[in-house]
């Protein structure tokens, strides 16, 4: 078994703000893409991966995972974190979860019969996700 290849932080930092490439770096080090990967979370030089897991928070079947739901959801999730969302791809989910909250319902997910709209509780999902969406867009000053 080899020894572990040492990728230094420093000179990493240096040659990504050089503009290399991840398979040049990945080259230049002895590691593979995902070992350059690794390193650059190491050294704070990648964001923060996207967790989508609170605002879909159902394991989803494959032909469910591209609905206008999950991705309506996925969409204020990113939103809720801070992400860049397209704009038009936003207002179609604020439109959709809006929608939702105003007629009083919810959304579900079951995986035979996929997600469906369901009467608000008193602890609403989709309100729940629309608020963080509000949260982050007032703590970054820009309107949801």
């Amino acid at each position: 078994m080899g020894r572990k290849a040492r990728i230094d932080q420093e000179e990493l930092v240096r040659l990504a703000a050089d503009g290399w490439s991840n398979a040049r770096l990945a080259e230049h080090f002895g590691v593979t893409e995902s070992g350059v990967l690794q390193a650059k979370r190491a050294a704070g030089l990648s964001k923060p991966m996207t967790d989508h897991s609170r605002a879909l928070p159902w394991k989803l079947r494959r032909e469910h995972s591209q609905s206008g739901p999950a991705t309506n959801l996925r969409n204020l999730s990113a939103a809720s974190q801070g992400r860049l969302v397209p704009k038009d791809r936003l207002n179609t989910a604020l439109r959709w979860a809006n929608r939702l909250v105003d007629n009083g319902l919810d959304i579900a997910y079951d995986p035979e019969r996929g997600f469906h709209e369901v009467p608000a509780g008193d602890d609403s999902h989709i309100a729940r996700v629309l608020a963080e969406v509000r949260e982050a867009s007032d703590a970054a000053g820009t309107a949801p």
